[in-house]
């Protein structure tokens, strides 16, 4: 727990070859409430949404033998298949993985399924793309509803959904309760966006919150946005929980690193949970 809120860990800060009830034990040892599951870009990870009877029933028996949750699912694999595509096969394959992904949230509990705010990654923006995002976010928010499944836009290292103002454009036109926002304090604070104002913004459709350092954006730097120690960058954690505090969030919060080969993963995660613990609590005096 962080304060009285549940904390998660992304299962990128752990080791890839730890198998699944390995992974959820680590998540409990270390502190942690419960695992945000990424279903990335990569063949391995797209491939788990195909899973047989057999692969699920692992998982199952992992989250039943740890008492450990996966809670949220990081979905970034729209970032290889964009809704915006001016390819109709890739386009069709994003809508695939929306359904199958709100079919495999149903089946593991999954409360979130954390979007990726991109119209397109590896080809140019355009007004097309543009419109075929909006019309495959309204696609997801059908799919959504029809499960009973929440989907969250992610503050990301892009400009289209740089803040939660830019969420809100798109939250204009796609009024569903299955669609909200999941800000994440360092890609907020990398934009150079007053955090304190955007996340007074978002009060009312936060779901999630990630909690992560960067290094801001300038003229001549595109910034970082992964892979920064914790405290050595530009999010400014007392300012970001105060206010998140004060305007009355008690969703749960997760704290996203990536694991590194070699690394003592176990006193990396440790040291990141306390640091956080410790931001927390000066937050709050």
């Amino acid at each position: 727990m962080l304060g009285n809120h549940l904390l998660g860990l992304y299962e990128k800060a752990l080791p890839p070859e730890l198998g699944w009830e390995e992974r959820l034990r680590a998540v409990k040892e270390l502190g942690f409430d419960y695992l945000e599951i990424s279903i990335d870009e990569t063949d391995e990870r797209l491939s788990r949404l195909d899973w047989t009877k057999e692969e699920r029933g692992e998982l199952h028996r992992a989250i039943r033998e740890t008492g450990v949750p996966i809670q949220s699912m990081c979905l970034s694999g729209h970032r290889r298949f964009p809704y915006g595509s001016a390819d109709p096969a890739i386009r069709a394959r994003a809508h695939e993985i929306t359904e199958k992904a709100v079919l495999f949230a149903r089946e593991f509990g999954i409360r979130v399924i954390q979007l990726a705010g991109y119209d397109v990654y590896y080809e140019p923006s355009t007004p097309e793309s543009l419109r075929l995002f909006e019309e495959g976010l309204r696609s997801a928010c059908a799919v959504a509803e029809t499960y009973q499944v929440m989907l969250a836009m992610e503050i990301m290292d892009t400009p289209l959904m740089s803040s939660i103002t830019r969420y809100l454009k798109y939250k204009a036109v796609l009024p569903s309760p299955w669609f909200t926002v999941y800000p994440d304090v360092g890609n907020l604070s990398a934009w150079g966006n007053d955090t304190a104002a955007e996340i007074t913004l978002g009060q009312n459709g936060m779901v999630g919150v990630h909690l992560k350092d960067t290094l801001a954006v300038t003229e001549d730097f595109p910034g970082k946005f992964k892979c920064v120690p914790f405290g050595s960058g530009c999010v400014d954690f007392i300012a970001c929980l105060g206010q998140l505090e004060r305007e009355g969030y008690r969703g749960p919060y997760m704290i996203e690193m990536w694991y590194a080969p070699g690394q003592d993963w176990h006193t990396e995660i440790i040291n990141a949970r306390k640091f956080m613990e410790e931001k927390f609590a000066a937050a709050m005096k």
